[in-house]
């Protein structure tokens, strides 16, 4: 069937001209019907071209399509690839944690990509003008929907995708690889027979031949991969010399890079002919990588690809592959999700991988099946070759996965209480029979209904109503006789920022300390659950002894780490021993920092939020005490906040006092100091004017005043406190855009011969330090 005469109006949004048998069969469903549409099929069989089917149909009656992508680095892969759909004007946009997301271009979009946790933060806040774009969507498009089995990302799945359905119900075309219990999918979504597609092994364009291969494992981890390293070129070789391509992947980005490195001297002792030293014109354009590592491995025919790598050598790379000049490529995970970058024999080298948060863990058995479907050239190979080598002892375990497949169950019962409370929040759920009408709709309840022994289904219902009692008894949920039920303003904190709910305990009680610190907003940080997983290794306890010394913690193990890491962060000294994990540390704990701001903020005031504000400055920018008042300049980051802090500014206040040439004087060239100063006038400055307050007051003597509390420059939410020797009078946080007064009682005690008032303003979203103004009166 050809494009052209199935969807003449989209023929150019298709890369090729004609339907496969796969697509064919399934074309009608999707084009013909508004019917919910499960398709499980081979990997590289052509599925991609069911979702673009579907956002076809979509477009032609105007409504709007969400495509929900498995991984991130792949939403941009879509946005590239889908400029076909713009040259037909239509409009394309990617919702993604990477960019600032713009509510207009979102809402004019005609398709939208997204990956399910972004989905996820949408729905949560689809009441919001920022975010109500996504209650107009009229098709959601699933990209492997198998992801739902993930134990990290699976749950976020299934609640987002069941939450879209009880907001607009929109169509759902759920895509996936071959998966035994397509049927339980398709209940879940309520895709009927006619439009539930299971196509098998006989679609597949290439046939695969699949296997375990062992190695004999050490007690030496870096010695391991090499003997793994070897094992996946024994399997490799053949079909090279053979003028064949195998993909291996490994585990991280940096052993894509080591694996190619030794790789490259292991072909030369064997002496595989792979290498492309007779042309020239490759050679010419391989010296326009920006790597310097790969631009000389690709000449010898190895090659490697990782997200980490810029766009252009990525491209390249692929496009290397798919011409035959690559022969051997070194991958991470990421590519068996996107790119069709087929080869004859594909080897997973490493099945497991070390996660700053999680330790040393399996990858997923989709992830196995998903870069196993790799394997086999469309056009070129009868055969494809795949291999797992793993370990003895898991031989058997991986034999199994790929004779039999892998079910898809559900995540949701490990993370229920944390998304019932969402659920609560958004308002979705009012009452006890609200909560059973929700889970229903999971897919949780279906495979309850499915396997009622293993997921204990006799008692689900009672499984649940527990977890509304608990969510009651801690303060997240409130509930009256008529069991009618709301979220309180701790659970929808917890919602808002994603956060276990231990977590959340954890920041209500820090609410509760009468005294903070720096180091106690660390500490709780770093005990969240979000960091259980953490593992400190043996090599870095000396790094972490080093930078705890001296102080008392009874944080253990990880979350000491974790706690280590922090404190060397704000101070920009991360010994080189903690470095590989300290990233993804310290990015999950500045999101733990802005949430606890905000849970300090509602909970102790605005004193305690400004506090939490300064010490995520710190650990975003690394900078001191001193300077971190200067990270809210905008155009100021760590370097320029120290440099400025060493030559005595350590305020935005200070910065428009000194002036450009002051800055100037610290190193700066003169249009980055003006630009600095005029950034500077933007921050909020305050200026405290006591008015007729009074020099002395008689003993018995009452007398009521006002100050008046005034930005000079800019404006800001703002916390205003009185004390009188260190006693609080008054408190009150107002937005500031010009002047409040705050009235301010003089009394004269029998017991004190003067007064020490303090005007104290701060800045619970900003980490500028507090401003205080004092006046004594002498009591006569």
């Amino acid at each position: 069937m050809k494009v052209a005469d199935a969807v003449p109006e989209f023929a150019d949004a298709f890369g090729f001209e004609e339907f496969n048998r796969m697509q064919r069969e399934a074309l009608p469903g999707i084009l013909e019907t508004d019917h919910n549409v499960v398709a499980s099929a081979p990997t590289a069989s052509g599925k991609t071209a069911l979702a673009e089917l579907a956002i076809c149909k979509t477009l032609s009656e105007s409504g709007t399509a969400l495509f929900i992508a498995p991984l991130r680095a792949l939403t941009n892969e879509k946005e590239s690839e889908w400029e076909r759909f713009e040259d037909l004007g239509y409009s394309v946009y990617v919702v993604s944690g990477e960019r600032d997301l713009n509510p207009r271009r979102a809402e004019r979009a005609d398709v939208l990509v997204t990956t399910p946790e972004k989905a996820d933060s949408a729905t949560r806040k689809h009441d919001s003008g920022r975010y109500s774009f996504i209650t107009d969507v009229d098709c959601v498009v699933i990209d492997e929907v198998h992801l739902l089995d993930s134990e990290k990302r699976g749950a976020v799945l299934e609640v987002t995708v069941s939450r879209l359905r009880r907001l607009q119900d929109p169509r759902v075309v759920a895509l996936s690889a071959t998966m035994p219990n397509i049927a339980d999918v398709a209940e879940w979504l309520d895709a009927p027979a006619e439009t539930t597609y299971e196509f098998g092994d006989e679609y597949r364009p290439v046939d695969l031949e699949t296997g375990v291969k062992t190695y004999s494992h050490g007690s030496n981890a870096f010695a391991d991969k090499y003997r793994r390293l070897y094992r996946a070129l024994d399997l490799a070789e053949p079909h090279v010399r053979e003028d064949g391509q195998a993909l291996v992947f490994v585990s991280s980005r940096q052993d894509t890079v080591q694996a190619a490195k030794k790789a490259r001297d292991e072909i030369t002792e064997r002496d595989i002919p792979i290498d492309s030293r007779g042309d020239y014109d490759f050679h010419n354009e391989a010296k326009e990588l920006t790597n310097d590592t790969l631009r000389q491995s690709v000449t010898d025919g190895v090659g490697f690809h990782h997200a980490g790598l810029g766009k252009e050598d990525r491209d390249r790379v692929e496009e290397w592959f798919k011409q035959g000049k690559i022969k051997l490529l070194f991958s991470t995970s990421t590519l068996a999700w996107g790119v069709n970058l087929p080869a004859r024999c594909v080897v997973i080298r490493d099945t497991k991988y070390h996660d700053p948060l999680e330790g040393e863990t399996d990858i997923s058995p989709l992830d196995v099946l998903q870069m196993l479907g790799r394997a086999g050239r469309p056009g070129y190979d009868d055969v494809g070759y795949g291999w797992v080598v793993c370990d003895r002892a898991d031989a058997d375990k991986y034999r199994a996965l790929l004779r039999e497949g892998k079910e898809i169950e559900s995540r949701l019962a490990a993370e229920l209480e944390s998304h019932l409370n969402a659920e609560i929040a958004m308002g979705t759920i009012r009452g006890l029979e609200d909560v059973m009408e929700w889970l229903e709709t999971t897919f949780y309840y279906v495979r309850a209904e499915s396997k009622p022994d293993e997921y204990e289904f006799a008692t689900l219902r009672d499984r649940v109503r527990d977890t509304l009692e608990s969510l009651v008894d801690d303060g997240f949920v409130a509930a009256d006789d008529d069991l009618a039920i709301e979220p309180t303003g701790l659970g929808r904190l917890a919602s808002k920022y994603y956060l276990r709910l231990d977590t959340a305990r954890r920041f209500r009680r820090l609410a509760d300390h009468e005294t903070l610190t720096v180091d106690s907003v660390l500490e709780t940080v770093a005990s969240a659950g979000e960091f259980d997983s953490v593992s400190a290794r043996s090599a870095e306890s000396d790094a972490i002894d080093r930078i705890l010394d001296g102080r008392d913690t009874d944080l253990e193990d990880g979350h000491r780490k974790v706690f280590a890491i922090l404190l060397a962060g704000m101070a920009d000294s991360i010994p080189s021993d903690l470095r590989s994990d300290a990233w993804v540390i310290r990015q999950n704990a500045l999101r733990l920092l802005a949430a606890l701001s905000e849970f300090l903020d509602r909970f102790a005031g605005p004193r305690a939020a400004n506090l939490a504000c300064r010490v995520e400055a710190r650990v975003e920018h690394g900078v001191s005490r001193e300077a971190v008042a200067l990270t809210a300049i905008d155009g100021v980051g760590s370097g320029r906040a120290e440099r400025l802090a060493d030559a005595g500014l350590t305020s935005p206040a200070a910065v428009v006092d000194a002036g450009a040439g002051a800055l100037e004087n610290a190193g700066m060239s003169g249009s980055v100091a003006e630009r600095i100063v005029d950034a500077a006038r933007d921050c909020p400055r305050i200026d405290v004017d006591w008015g007729d307050f009074p020099d002395a007051i008689a003993v018995g003597e009452n007398e009521m005043c006002e100050v008046a509390v005034s930005t000079v420059s800019g404006s800001a939410r703002t916390g205003i406190r009185v004390t009188v020797n260190d006693v609080e009078m008054t408190a009150t946080t107002t937005y500031l855009d010009g002047e409040t007064t705050v009235p301010v009682g003089v009394f004269g005690p029998p017991d004190a011969d003067e007064l020490e008032f303090v005007v104290e303003v701060v800045f619970p979203d900003l980490p500028l330090m507090p401003v205080k103004a004092t006046r004594t009166v002498r009591v006569k």
